[in-house]
């Protein structure tokens, strides 16, 4: 009677982890009555417990008894001790088990090798992969789906190349699992075209196949995702929640809304729609394709909604022109006990720049002070910019001195602020400071510095910067940095010079930078000068209101009212029609348009 008790008492005390540690030693004499196999089921089916829980205390504990009762000499055991290690992430003592195992199969390499995969040790997962093929260890197909798990992160692709002729060697080529991990090697590594290849010739492709090409279509060319998509529904292939995912976020960098709405229909019937992940990609295919309606409805449809969930409707509402919608939607989420990440409070700061609310904007950034280091920079720079477009360079300088790393995002933004708010010399000082500190400017960098220069009527400093942005950084100026050039030249009334330099571009003038001379010869009365920028802008663009008013309202400057008639009728015969000004005013915090 005393062995189907101690079995009963030993399988009762293992079938919950939080329970390993009451389960007594037994004794050398109690194990005459245990049979070596009644034993190693009952610590194997403790042993995955604790690999499933990762409860490493638990296997530590179990791995001491083991020693106490020289039960290492099970291979059947030790194996199962080896992979508690590696699953708790102990690599460390799993190696250290591994080496003194006075015997090892395919299990015992294999275990030592995911886990290596596991946690982001591929190449010592190669490794250890070559010294068990000179070891003369056979692997199995589980050990194959770890070494191509490893060739997926490495560098090259010659191992995975030389692992799959081993594949074939061993004859596990029709194995669908270790195609399916091939698959994902040459995606990852964007060899789409052998990957479409390896794929046709498959007879057996299942879900995961699938997947794996509409994974590597919406990397590399996501616009063969609705084709494919139309050959799994022709081919009798049942969609998972991952196909969904991956056909709704194809459809929306496409903005196919037509056949956005037929997967939806599809999606409702196949009863994935309440998984979060395929909810936020139809919320997203919704707003990618400006339809905040569509958008509202499906994000309300998604049971169980994440900060990822409400960040990207809060930005969708933004991108569709409604940023007091976007923070209505973060206020929200924060009322639900939603924590904000760094990406809502980049949101919030960006529709507060929009609405042009310093003191929504204030609110936000006591939000931002309470999250502390949880936020990075690009919060921070969406911050900084709130700042400067709400006008409020005092704020934006208090955060810029506060900031730990400065990025050259922040630097530009600094500079662009103060020359947008009038303080074109500060400007200059911000840019001057970035300099010293080694911070390397870039495109934008000079289109702002260029801005400042034009503001502040700095002509001897912007023609240096302008020379310097080829010589000393080698960034060839592009059409912003001449209009920078044409308002400074044309402020200071050198319309000749300006429009030298313009004839003087290493690439065809655009409508910008004559639109701008045209203003600058309407302020100085250089008629001759505007009528060939307008003449020049006119060819580019007949159909463009602006270089006809700004020409008109010169020869009315100049009493040439027969040119102001003649204009009048060019635009008539041309139906161009000129859009009348608005502007808004805010009371009480609602926003009103008027003419």
């Amino acid at each position: 009677m005393l062995l189907p008790t101690l079995l009963s008492q030993i399988r009762r005390l293992s079938l919950s982890p939080c329970r390993l540690s009451l389960v007594t030693p037994i004794s050398k004499c109690s194990c005459h009555f245990l049979a070596m196999a009644d034993v190693e089921e009952t610590y194997s089916s403790m042993l995955r417990r604790c690999a499933d829980s990762s409860s490493l205390h638990h296997g530590r504990a179990i791995h001491a008894q083991f020693i106490k009762q020289s039960f290492l000499s099970s291979l059947y055991l030790h194996n199962h001790l080896l992979n508690v290690y590696v699953k708790c992430g102990d690599l460390v003592k799993g190696l250290q088990l591994f080496d003194e195992m006075p015997q090892r199969n395919v299990v015992s390499w294999t275990a030592v090798l995911a886990g290596f995969v596991q946690r982001g040790r591929p190449l010592e997962a190669l490794s250890l992969f070559c010294h068990m093929h000179w070891s003369g260890t056979k692997p199995n197909e589980f050990t194959f789906v770890s070494a191509l798990q490893a060739c997926s992160f490495s560098d090259t692709l010659a191992d995975a190349y030389q692992i799959y002729a081993l594949i074939v060697r061993f004859g596990f080529e029709s194995n669908i699992f270790l195609l399916n991990a091939f698959l994902t090697v040459l995606m990852r590594h964007s060899k789409l075209a052998e990957a479409t290849e390896l794929f046709e010739k498959c007879s057996g492709k299942d879900i995961v196949s699938w997947n794996a090409m509409m994974g590597g279509y919406l990397q590399f060319s996501y616009s063969e995702v609705p084709a494919f998509w139309g050959r799994m529904n022709t081919e009798g292939v049942m969609p998972d929640n991952f196909t969904f995912a991956s056909i709704l976020t194809g459809l929306a960098a496409l903005s196919d809304l037509k056949m956005g709405l037929q997967v939806h229909a599809r999606l409702v019937k196949s009863g994935h729609g309440s998984e979060m992940c395929v909810g936020n990609s139809l919320v997203d295919m919704y707003l990618k394709n400006q339809d905040l309606v569509g958008g509202f409805k499906a994000f309300e449809e998604i049971p169980s909604r994440d900060v990822h969930s409400w960040t990207q409707m809060a930005t969708g509402c933004l991108n569709c022109g409604e940023p007091r919608k976007a923070l209505g939607i973060i206020g929200e989420m924060r009322g639900l006990g939603v924590e904000p990440n760094k990406f809502t409070l980049a949101t919030a700061f960006n529709s507060c720049s929009n609405l042009v609310s310093l003191e929504e904007g204030k609110k936000v950034h006591g939000l931002r002070i309470k999250l502390g280091d949880d936020v990075d920079i690009c919060a921070d720079n969406a911050l900084l910019d709130m700042y400067a477009k709400c006008g409020f360079m005092e704020g934006a300088l208090g955060v810029f001195r506060l900031m730990k790393d400065r990025t050259i995002v922040s630097w530009t933004t600094m500079v662009m602020g103060y020359a947008q708010n009038g303080q074109a010399r500060e400007a200059l000082d911000v840019f001057s400071d970035m300099r010293r500190e080694g911070a390397e400017p870039n495109y934008i960098t000079f289109i702002c510095v260029l801005y400042a220069c034009s503001q502040g009527g700095f002509i001897d400093e912007g023609r240096r910067y302008f020379s310097a942005m080829t010589d000393e950084y080698g960034i060839s100026p592009g059409e912003d940095h001449y209009a920078c050039m044409v308002i400074l030249l044309g402020r200071a009334g050198h319309t000749k010079e300006a429009e030298e330099l313009i004839l003087g571009m290493p690439f065809q003038p655009g409508m910008l930078v004559w639109k701008t001379l045209l203003g600058a010869c309407q302020v100085h009365g250089d008629v001759e000068t505007a009528k060939r920028a307008a003449e020049h802008a006119l060819n580019l663009d007949e159909s463009d209101p602006s270089t006809y008013v700004l020409l008109s309202n010169m020869f009315a400057g100049t009493s040439n009212w027969d040119g102001v008639g003649m204009l009048r009728e060019v635009m008539e015969s041309r139906d161009v029609k000129k859009m009348p000004g608005a502007s808004w005013i805010q009371i009480n915090g609602e926003r009103s348009l008027t003419a």
